[in-house]
């Protein structure tokens, strides 16, 4: 889908004042409110935005310990192990993935022994041949996006100005 300079002036400042009204970010854009509501919906639609919830912190939740675990995977079994997976709570994402292992789970725990839990009840999954942890020490980057929509952004005014 092709995202537009108009399109982008939306999605930051969606990331920057997330709990801003629709009115009030026609009012900021200088846009119909009409105008921004249609723009929003397709880009729900197709998949730009999906979601407008809050960004939760496993720390917050008793859940500090953050780990990457590698899972590889008995060939034909990759659905099944994936699908088991989703029954985990601490798992808060999961990807299939080149490279070491077939895998990629990040994993949140309330400490070293809940992580070591964790990864032995991932062991015992059927499909599953062995694991690789590693475990992070301090987030360097967090997670983010406004960056990549700037850049997006300014293609895409370099793009209509031509």
């Amino acid at each position: 889908m092709a995202v537009d300079a108009l399109d982008t002036r939306i999605l930051r400042l969606l990331l920057e004042q997330p709990r801003t009204s629709v009115r009030e970010y026609a009012r900021i854009l200088g846009i119909a409110r009409g105008t921004l509501q249609a723009r929003l919906d397709r880009l729900e639609r197709e998949g730009v935005i999906t979601g407008a919830g809050p960004t939760l912190s496993p720390a917050a939740l008793g859940h500090p310990v953050l780990a990457f675990v590698h899972i590889e995977v008995t060939q034909g079994h990759l659905d099944e192990v994936g699908d088991a997976l989703a029954s985990v709570p601490e798992i808060i994402e999961a990807f299939s993935i080149t490279g070491g292992g077939d895998l990629l789970t990040r994993v949140a725990a309330r400490d070293n022994a809940h992580l070591e839990d964790l990864i032995q009840q991932l062991i015992q999954l059927p499909g599953v041949v062995r694991t690789r942890t590693e475990v992070a020490l301090r987030e360097r980057v967090p997670h983010r996006l406004l960056p990549l929509v700037a850049s997006v952004g300014a293609a895409a005014e370099r793009s209509e100005r031509r």
